[in-house]
C-alpha cells in the first residue's frame, strides 16, 4: 500500500467496530451487511422477481435486505485501494459462503477520503509508472486467500460523463493501458479470479476496451428513474430499452455480459414493471448472464432536480 499517507484503517475486527458503533467509511469495504435480521414487512418491496427462466441474480446489499433470500447468488462489495482494512474481506467471505454466493468486488482506484485523492493526471501517470502496483497486489493477494469464487471489477464506468470518477477523465487509450496493467499485476497474486471490464454503456465505450486477454466478463449499469425518463424522453423507459444500446456495443466483444449495477425508482406500477422484467432471459440479449442490484441510496447526485434516488428494494415506511 502507499505509505506516503497516514492510514485511517484501524487494526481491529469488523465485529469490534460494530460493537463500538465506530465504522469509518474509508476503512472497510462498502457492502458488508451491517444489520442482519429478518426483513420487516415494508409498504413497497421492489426486489426483482426471480423465476425458473431468470438470469443469475445478486446484490450490493449493505442493509442485508437479501440476507435470507435464496435467489441471491452474488454478493457485491465496493472498496478503494487506499486507506482500507482488507482483512475485513474475510467477513464478507464468510457471509457469502454461508449463503452459497460468489463474491463480486469492485475496486475503485482512489481513497474514499476526498481530500486525499490525486488528480486525474496524477493518478493515471502514477498507475502507468507502477506507483500503485502494490495497492492492486494487496487487494488481489487478499482476495486469493478467500474461500469464495471472486470476480474483480476495476475502475468502473470509465466512459461516464457525469464527473463522478477521477478515471472517467482519462483518455481511452490510457484507461485501457491502466486496466491491462492492473489485471497483469493481479494475476501475479491471484490465479483464480475473473476480471470484469465495466463501462457505463455510453456510445464510445468500445474505445476503452483493453483486450480480450484481460477481460472475462463485461459489466454494464442500468438505472431506471421514472421522473427523469418522463422529463428527458417524454415517456417511461423499460429495463430492456435502457440496456439495449450498451448491450449491442458490448456484445461485439463476445464476452458474457452482466448488469453490474441495477436500480429503479418510481411509482408502484413503474416499479412493478421493472421488478417483473429486470432479471428475465431475453432472446435479444443472449449474452446477458446476470443482474446485480444496487440496494442502497444513490451515492452521487443525478442532474438537478433529481438528487439522490433511493434504489433500495424496501421503502422506509413499514406496514404494521
Amino acid at each position: 500500500m502507499n505509505n506516503n499517507k497516514t492510514r485511517t484503517a484501524i487494526a481491529v475486527s469488523f465485529a469490534s467496530l460494530l460493537l463500538t458503533g465506530t465504522v469509518l467509511a474509508a476503512s472497510v469495504p462498502r457492502g458488508i451487511p451491517t444489520n442482519i435480521k429478518p426483513n420487516a414487512n415494508h409498504a413497497l418491496d421492489k426486489r426483482p422477481i426471480i423465476g425458473p427462466n431468470s438470469v443469475t441474480f445478486g446484490a450490493y446489499d449493505p442493509h442485508a435486505d437479501f440476507s435470507a433470500d435464496p435467489n441471491s447468488k452474488i454478493e457485491h462489495l465496493f472498496l478503494p485501494w487506499e486507506d482500507v482494512d482488507l482483512s475485513s474481506l474475510s467477513i464478507a467471505d464468510d457471509y457469502a459462503q454461508q449463503r452459497g454466493r460468489k463474491l463480486f468486488i469492485t475496486v475503485e482506484p482512489w481513497s474514499w477520503a476526498v481530500d486525499w485523492r490525486s488528480s486525474p493526471e496524477q493518478l493515471i501517470s502514477g498507475i502507468l509508472a507502477g506507483k500503485y502496483d502494490a495497492n492492486m497486489a494487496a487487494v488481489c493477494s487478499t482476495a486469493a486467500g478467500l474461500k469464495s469464487d471472486v470476480t474483480i471489477r476495476w475502475a468502473q464506468e470509465m466512459d461516464a460523463t457525469d464527473n463522478q470518477f477521477t478515471w472517467s477523465h482519462w483518455k481511452a487509450a490510457d484507461y485501457a493501458s491502466a486496466y491491462r496493467r492492473m489485471v497483469t499485476v493481479c494475476r501475479q497474486h491471484n490465479k483464480t479470479a475473473k476480471y470484469m471490464w465495466s463501462p457505463k454503456g455510453e456510445p464510445d465505450l468500445a474505445a476503452f476496451y483493453p483486450g480480450d486477454d484481460v477481460v472475462d466478463l463485461i459489466g454494464l449499469s442500468v438505472f431506471g428513474l421514472q421522473q427523469y425518463d418522463v422529463d428527458k424522453f417524454g415517456k417511461e423507459r423499460t429495463f430492456a430499452e435502457i440496456l439495449a444500446p450498451g448491450y449491442r456495443l458490448a456484445a461485439a466483444f463476445g464476452k458474457p455480459i452482466v448488469v453490474a449495477e441495477l436500480g429503479y425508482e418510481g411509482d408502484a406500477d413503474y416499479v412493478r414493471n421493472w421488478a417483473d422484467n429486470a432479471a428475465k432471459q431475453y432472446p435479444e440479449f443472449p449474452d446477458l448472464t446476470a443482474v446485480v442490484y444496487f440496494n442502497d441510496k444513490e451515492v452521487y447526485p443525478w442532474p438537478k432536480p433529481y438528487g439522490l434516488p433511493n434504489w433500495r428494494v424496501v421503502s422506509d415506511e413499514v406496514v404494521n
